[in-house]
């Protein structure tokens, strides 16, 4: 749930503080990118 007054307007990533914020996945609408499974090589 956002409850962030700047990421309900424009967004987390647009966010001035948003390199220095430390609850912008809990009241903000960040969303930590998804890390790709490694791949198995097939041998």
């Amino acid at each position: 749930m956002t409850l962030c007054p700047v990421a309900l307007a424009v967004g987390c990533k647009k966010c001035p503080v948003f390199s220095v914020c430390l609850v912008k996945g809990q009241i903000g609408d960040y969303k930590p990118p998804k890390e790709p499974a490694p791949k198995k090589d097939k041998e």
